[in-house]
């Protein structure tokens, strides 16, 4: 089993995510750790001048609610993440800040590029230094 469990969570397909953190709580050793992570991409600077003042907090204050209350729906405790930036990079940032032992990724339906998984699912496998469970 494993102590600290990274379940990266994209907020518009939350299904997945509160499936991926049901797998994480049948993983976990007792007193182990879940953290719940979202990314918020960042928007190009000439397109964020031209959105409403206090979009991006707003945004950020949603997804922490939102986090917040899968963890607490769940059982799995108070370590909501939301980060800003490129999603693949950020939660493989935050896997190697927590030393998580593993990560477990929900995979969209694919595009053409990656065509068995997301893109971001994809970019977590290849580069994780950490076992990666995607599910499907």
């Amino acid at each position: 089993m494993y102590d600290t469990i990274l379940v990266p969570i994209d907020l518009s397909h939350k299904r997945s995510g509160v499936k991926a953190t049901k797998i994480a709580k049948k993983l976990i050793n007792d007193g182990g750790e879940i953290i719940l992570i979202s990314v918020l991409e960042n928007v190009p600077t000439y397109i964020e001048a031209e959105l409403p003042q206090g979009l991006r907090e707003n945004t950020k204050k949603e997804a922490i609610l939102q986090l917040t209350t899968i963890a607490k729906e769940n059982g799995t405790g108070s370590n909501v993440q939301i980060r800003s930036g490129h999603a693949a990079s950020s939660i493989l940032d935050v896997a190697k800040s927590y030393n998580a032992d593993l990560i477990i990724v929900a995979s969209h339906q694919p595009g053409l590029a990656d065509y068995f998984l997301g893109s971001t699912a994809a970019r977590i496998v290849r580069h994780a230094q950490c076992p990666v469970l995607v599910d499907r």
